[in-house]
């Protein structure tokens, strides 16, 4: 157990729980009377709230971006390398707002939340949400923390695109976006690869049309299986083939279809179980279907110069070059369009061997370009 933490890390956090009364309409057609939000902040919001920082999670993420909630917990938040003192995003300078998207699974309401039209879990019942629902639902919790205008809007794959709405939905709130390894939209092979991962959960004995919980039970094959096609994607061909190549767990093969030969194999079936055990099956589906659905440009015409017209934030994108799941090539799209649009736009394309995850990860160039292009924000 530590018995202090790094000078650069925020420390110790507890989340907190906004409730929200007014009814939020869907994109989907349907609307939430009531529901909550967890977040977690970070820092001290200035006199007159001008240096908030939002932090937009991907799809299994949640609101603990940094810190720790105890003393004895073994990790810090996802974003630790990213988020503190000195950081990229230094909270000596900036107040950090980190949420769970309505809909999680750790906190925020969601389809494991109980529905108060009938006391029962929602389950299948919770209403299908896009990233215009979210960025609604954070613009409300936005005014509950008297923010007026973040000082920027802050995401990696789904959370950047979360940013990216911000700019469209909110240009009068947000003075800059930072958008990492994301797309304007998915491509076929991303929605097939969702798909997929559907399919694994929905055809579960244990799913129950989505109502699992009212059965004792959790689809737990399909969770596993789901989180190992994901993972596959989020690693490039090179960072499999150096964190495990064809290493064996033993000397000798088995011969058979059942053992877990290859590290390989047992590495994904160790990220399957552990996620299984914490992840909820429904919000998976609507998180990947929130992915699916996300396609600004459609409104107009699918020109995304157009869509981008009325955006005033300044904008960074960056991309990370053995990405096959958001490559360098989609966030060059997000690039051509804002010059097309006469945006302001840095964009860095970050020589790193990771893949997808690349964007959770320490690497120097990029935790450098990251901090440059914050100090250049004014609060």
């Amino acid at each position: 157990m530590p018995t202090a933490f790094p000078k650069d890390s925020v420390g110790l956090v507890t989340p907190q729980t906004a409730h929200f009364a007014d009814p939020l309409a869907l994109v989907c057609g349907r609307s939430l009377a009531d529901y909550q939000l967890v977040y977690e902040t970070y820092g001290t919001l200035n006199a007159t709230a001008s240096n908030a920082v939002l932090i937009c999670h991907a799809l299994s993420g949640h609101h603990h971006a940094a810190g720790y909630h105890s003393l004895d917990e073994r990790k810090p938040g996802w974003w630790d390398s990213c988020i503190g003192p000195g950081k990229p995003i230094d909270t000596d300078k900036f107040f950090v707002v980190s949420l769970n998207n309505l809909g999680g699974c750790n906190g925020s309401t969601g389809p494991a939340s109980l529905n108060p039209a009938t006391g029962k879990v929602f389950g299948a019942d919770f209403p299908v949400l896009t990233v215009e629902d979210w960025v609604h639902s954070q613009a409300r919790l936005a005014d509950l923390l008297g923010i007026r205008q973040w000082a920027a809007v802050v995401g990696g794959s789904l959370g950047g695109m979360q940013a990216l709405q911000w700019a469209i939905s909110y240009p009068e709130r947000i003075r800059h976006c930072l958008c990492i390894a994301s797309a304007p939209k998915l491509s076929a092979q991303n929605i097939a690869f969702n798909e997929v991962a559907r399919q694994a959960i929905l055809t579960d004995p244990e799913f129950h049309g989505g109502h699992f919980q009212e059965q004792g039970v959790i689809p737990k094959r399909g969770l596993m299986l789901a989180r190992m096609v994901g993972h596959i994607t989020y690693l490039s061909d090179d960072a499999m083939g150096e964190k495990f190549g064809r290493g064996l767990k033993s000397e000798k093969l088995n011969y058979d279809f059942h053992s877990v030969e290859f590290q390989v194999e047992s590495y994904l079936r160790y990220q399957g179980e552990e996620f299984s055990g914490r992840f909820d099956a429904n919000t998976y589906l609507l998180m990947t279907k929130a992915l699916d659905y996300f396609d600004p440009a459609a409104a107009h015409g699918d020109d995304l110069a157009t869509t981008l017209a009325g955006v005033k934030a300044d904008f960074c994108v960056m991309s990370f070059t053995t990405d096959w799941r958001f490559s360098p090539a989609r966030s060059r799209e997000i690039v051509d369009a804002l010059l097309a649009a006469k945006k302001n736009v840095s964009y860095l394309e970050i020589d790193a061997p990771q893949g997808h995850d690349a964007f959770l990860i320490p690497i120097p160039r990029y935790l450098q370009a990251f901090g440059g292009y914050m100090k250049r924000i004014e609060v």
